[in-house]
């Protein structure tokens, strides 16, 4: 069995410490990037076939109502499978104390059984806020592990943060 790095990232104008920033590569990204590099992983971007606008606050805005809508939206693009995975990396934005609901459209194509999940989001200053719990509840059959939460703003310096966490991750 293989280990898969699947995340959901956004560029454009994003929210750093009370600033607005354009940025090309999307923090979780990033993260995922690193994560991929660092285990050998292979690496899938959940995409919007319809992404959110690239200002920020029109993008709070659709996102907001997707969330307040339990909306799934259409992506991209699927994995034909996911049975050759045994470990999945799981990264995305915090987005006010959930998963963007694009993560929810990946989550409900597979059956989770005997998968084990590592959670990891960037934020800008929320945390994991509860997101490994509602993680397990849309994966049935899974076990969640440890998460991690990177600050957004604080990503290009936190590959320590993760080395670490990945050490830990392998240690579970």
């Amino acid at each position: 069995m293989s280990t898969l790095v699947v995340f959901y990232s956004r560029a454009d104008e994003n929210y750093f410490g009370g600033q607005y920033r354009y940025i090309e590569l999307g923090n979780t990204e990033k993260v995922a990037r690193l994560i991929a590099e660092e285990t050998g992983a292979a690496l899938f971007k959940i995409e919007q076939a319809e992404p959110y606008a690239a200002d920020y606050d029109t993008c709070i805005k659709q996102a907001q109502a997707d969330l307040r809508e339990r909306a799934r939206p259409a992506l991209v693009a699927l994995p034909d499978s996911i049975d050759q995975y045994d470990t999945i990396y799981l990264g995305y934005p915090n987005y006010w104390g959930d998963v963007p609901m694009a993560v929810y459209t990946f989550l409900e194509a597979f059956d989770w059984n005997g998968k084990t999940i590592f959670p990891f989001c960037t934020h800008e200053g929320s945390g994991l806020s509860g997101t490994e719990r509602k993680i397990a509840q849309a994966c049935k059959g899974a076990t969640v592990r440890k998460g991690l939460a990177v600050f957004g703003s604080a990503v290009d310096q936190s590959k320590q943060l993760v080395l670490d966490w990945l050490k830990s991750a392998s240690a579970q």
